[in-house]
């Protein structure tokens, strides 16, 4: 028996249409920091794919107590694509005594040029790190703002579990062709970045 919406088959006999997206994540790029100042993806965002996923795992900084951050380049040789976006968190201590939710107006950007940040202030201990997700979503269109959700766990200099909430847009028709990730102040010091297409 097919399954049919809106006059395409998605389904014929069990057997799904080879046009129909299943959410499937291919692997494009992988980069390693290694006392790097900055990540840069800038081949392969394009409109191969509508959406476009980084993970980013063990992020380490040089410097303790910095800030993971992303910015994205709209087709100039910067990466300073204006952008408005929301930030808010929870975090726990190894104490048991902080847990709280947090809406922090200080990381939202209004209409700025300015990275975003996509964790809480990372320590620089031998087993601090941060790791998480950044989605960016059509990044091709030249008609509509591009949109972006990150969530990521930081082990923050002060051993508090952050768990960050980062979405926004970036407030421009021009394609973004560009992600850049980097710290807030000094390098990467180690960590792994990859990039997938989403099918």
């Amino acid at each position: 028996m097919a399954i049919v919406s809106g006059g395409t088959t998605l389904i014929d006999n069990g057997a799904l249409d080879a046009g129909v997206p299943t959410g499937s994540l291919i692997l494009l790029e992988t980069q390693t920091a290694s006392a790097s100042a900055s990540i840069e993806f800038t081949s392969g965002i394009d409109s191969t794919y509508d959406s476009y996923v980084f993970k980013f795992y063990n992020i380490h900084p040089a410097t303790d107590a910095q800030f993971f951050q992303v910015n994205f380049r709209d087709g100039s040789t910067a990466y300073d694509a204006t952008k408005t976006s929301t930030y808010f968190e929870a975090v726990h201590d190894e104490a048991d005594s902080e847990a709280a939710i947090n809406y922090k107006t200080a990381y939202d950007l209004a209409q700025s040029t300015s990275a975003q940040y996509i964790t809480r202030q990372i320590g620089n201990g031998n087993d601090e790190c941060a790791s998480g997700t950044l989605t960016l979503y059509n990044p091709s269109s030249t008609t509509f703002v591009k949109h972006f959700i990150g969530t990521s766990n930081t082990y923050q200099n002060d051993n508090k579990s952050y768990e960050i909430f980062t979405a926004g847009y970036c407030n421009v028709t021009a394609a973004i062709d560009g992600v850049q990730f980097s710290i807030s102040s000094g390098n990467i010091d180690d960590g792994i970045i990859k990039m997938y297409g989403v099918v």
